[in-house]
């Protein structure tokens, strides 16, 4: 097979579709010499080509490059890279192995693929994964547009598109069940529910067999391409098949006023430490990929998962850069969770970013100051896995990412289960987070609440178990977080106690609540709704099976808990009390949206240690509402004075979490009126009252 070349351009980086062929450019500053491999099928076990670049002809400066006629997307390719392998100095060449292009736009090869044959020594063509051309620019988008949801009218999902639909009960057919296709049959679900955006755990394509033999990386966080679709998620299985069917998932989701964010793993990838595998970037240019140890032979592990990704050098930050731009501009997304960001806020050697630089040259800045970005929601997980914990500093510092409140969860789950000196902690967390996110110029709904995500237990074992149980991940339940902030309730695990039951029941109406009431953006977690269990695995990683997947069954056998959570989200979407972009006045009389805070005597909120229980009023003086929220985490009864009302006006109990479940929620219309000037909060529950002007 002959093809006819050119010596092509440096840009763009990547496979760029052209009218009479292809150009292809990778960087390399360390390589000797690279090859372009040409596949006719993508699970061929040897290129039916091989394209030599040459230095002088096919290379300018670092980048290497070269334009072949004649070929156009579809066409399956790959790299060899030749160099120095010399540890000690950071290089890694191994022309024996199969590279991915970091640009790919699709990936190939995955039901032939060995992780092994990547790490041990010799060619490993036969196995390895293959990148695929492009053309980004013949998908019709039918007008689509992003959808700019304001942070204070979103209510965000987390959702794993494999886990949504894989179950057998999901009534999707079985060639579509895990799959972007299978997620857009269950989009009435979530707009039923009240979700404005879902946010997908890594759909970028990440290496499955980046686990513990016998079982495989579910979650995802374990990338190998940032521009790739995950080829497991999809039901076409053509070339790019998984390109077009992640677009008309975001197309279908926005007509259903849906945002789409993705959860980006920017901290690592799936290479792993200096043992794993040679997949692409540690192959190309192991140094500019990667933060190494000052030996240069071993990794900087700042992920915790083997390697550290080098987003602060030029060509790391580019990829990054670049990444985001085309999710954005060519696969129309609206927005990004970055994972463990606070490796972001390292410098290219690993060394904390003072948080004052946070305005000068590095990656954090040059993602929220870049006008293709503009407007997307970026949010940050502000921590990592080498005690870098910065959360209030991507808000304090940077003008535009919102973060995890991650003492939002903790402090949620504290005073929930009753313990001992929570009510400041609270008080604060409802407020949002006056005390962490101190700048007064920032919308307070970048602060995104949560009491449960991927990363821990659900949250019906929140409120069934005391300790974790991850025996199923085959390493006798060392892994997953120690501290859950969790409780039983009496009985580890399932149980058919009917009082035990009631209580964790009312134990889930209670975090509802108390999300919806506080300000802040809220999220929660794929199946929380229906309770959806673990068994007590709080590191579900590597459980790619119905542990992990949405029992759909459970929305029937839960309906009741299903329609109060719709209810609650129904209720504060439609008041303006929860779409306040700044923080609250703390008062008791104002002309502007206020709360004032209370405990069982009016306007005498308890501080205390031994306190276990707060109430509050939200007036909006022009918009005419009014609420009176107690929370009561006491064990037993107690009594509340209510505020006093005009007389045209009386209270009407909207939220009960200690009723029945078709009784604990109801709109204003239909409330029961409260005639007494007390209100006897039963022990562990949550009341909500408004306002209803009298007839």
């Amino acid at each position: 097979m002959l093809l006819a070349t050119l010596s092509g351009n440096s840009h763009p980086i990547g496979a760029t579709v052209e009218p009479d062929g292809v150009n292809f450019c990778v960087f390399s500053k360390n390589a000797t010499s690279i090859e372009l491999l040409l596949f006719d099928q993508p699970n061929d076990p040897k290129p039916v080509i091989t394209i030599p670049l040459d230095p002088d002809k096919n290379r300018t400066f670092y980048y290497w490059h070269i334009f072949v006629k004649g070929i156009g997307e579809g066409q399956v390719y790959a790299y060899r890279a030749y160099g120095p392998f010399e540890p000690e100095k950071g290089h890694r060449f191994d022309s024996s192995k199969v590279l991915l292009d970091p640009y790919a736009k699709s990936i190939v090869g995955y039901t032939t693929y060995n992780r092994k044959a990547a790490i041990e020594p010799g060619d490993n063509c036969a196995k390895a994964l293959r990148s695929v051309v492009v053309d980004t620019s013949n998908y019709d988008w039918e007008g689509d547009h992003p959808l700019r949801i304001p942070y204070s009218q979103s209510v965000i999902y987390e959702l794993h598109v494999g886990g949504f639909t894989r179950h057998p009960n999901s009534g999707i057919a079985p060639e579509k069940r895990g799959t972007y296709a299978g997620l857009i049959e269950k989009i009435p679900y979530l707009k039923n529910l009240g979700i404005t955006a879902v946010e997908l755990l890594p759909i970028h394509y990440f290496d499955p067999e980046d686990a513990r033999p016998g079982l495989c990386n579910y979650w995802g966080y374990s990338t190998i391409g940032f521009f790739a679709p995950h080829r497991g998620y999809t039901a076409d299985k053509s070339g790019v098949g998984a390109v077009n069917e992640f677009r008309d998932m975001v197309k279908a989701l926005h007509r259903a006023g849906i945002e789409v964010i993705l959860d980006v793993v920017f901290n690592h990838t799936a290479e792993g430490n200096d043992q794993g595998p040679t997949l692409c970037f540690r192959g190309l240019d192991n140094e500019a990929y990667y933060i190494l140890e000052p030996d240069m032979i071993h990794y900087a592990n700042y992920s915790g998962c083997g390697n550290t990704f080098r987003g602060n050098h030029p060509i790391g930050g580019s990829l990054i850069l670049d990444s985001l731009r085309y999710w954005v501009s060519e696969m129309h997304v609206d927005g990004f969770r970055f994972d463990l960001a606070s490796v972001l806020a390292r410098d290219s050697r690993g060394f904390p970013i003072e948080t004052h630089s946070i305005n000068m040259n590095h990656i954090i800045w040059a993602i929220e100051s870049d006008p293709v970005l503009a407007g997307t929601k970026l949010i940050a997980e502000a921590w990592d896995a080498a005690g870098l914990y910065s959360v209030g500093q991507f808000v304090e510092y940077a003008d535009w990412f919102s973060e995890w409140n991650g003492p939002y969860r903790d402090d949620i789950r504290c005073f929930v289960k009753s313990d001992a000196g929570m009510i400041p902690n609270l008080a604060a967390r409802i407020l949002g987070s006056p005390d962490i996110y101190h700048r007064q110029d920032t919308d307070i709904n970048r602060s995104i609440n949560f009491f449960t995500c991927h990363d821990g237990f659900t949250l019906n074992d929140l409120v069934s178990y005391n300790d974790k149980h991850n025996e199923a991940n085959g390493e006798n339940n060392q892994d997953g977080a120690n501290h859950n902030f969790s409780w039983n309730c009496g009985i580890e695990g399932p149980t058919d106690d009917p009082e035990i039951e009631a209580l964790r029941l009312q134990q889930i109406k209670n975090f509802f609540t108390i999300l919806f009431m506080s300000q802040g953006t809220p999220m929660i977690q794929m199946g929380d709704e229906i309770r959806r269990t673990q068994l007590g695995n709080n590191n579900g990683y590597c459980q790619d099976n119905e542990l992990s997947w949405f029992d759909w069954s459970r929305v029937d056998q839960e309906f009741d808990l299903w329609c109060f959570v719709r209810r609650l989200i129904q209720f504060t979407e439609n008041l303006e009390l929860f779409q306040q972009e700044r923080l609250l006045e703390v008062t008791c009389a104002s002309h502007n949206p206020h709360l004032s805070w209370h405990g069982v005597k009016l306007g005498k909120p308890d501080w205390s240690k031994d306190s276990r229980s707060l109430a509050f009023s939200l007036h909006h003086p022009e918009a005419g509402e009014h609420l009176h929220v107690i929370l009561n985490a006491y064990w037993e009864p107690l009594s509340f004075e209510l505020p006093i009302l005009g007389k045209h006006e009386k209270w009407s109990r909207i939220v009960d979490t200690a009723l029945p479940l078709s009784e604990a929620v109801c709109e204003l219309d239909s409330a029961t009126d409260v005639k007494e000037k007390t209100y006897l909060v039963t022990g562990r529950s949550t009341v909500v009252l408004m306002v209803k002007p009298l007839i």
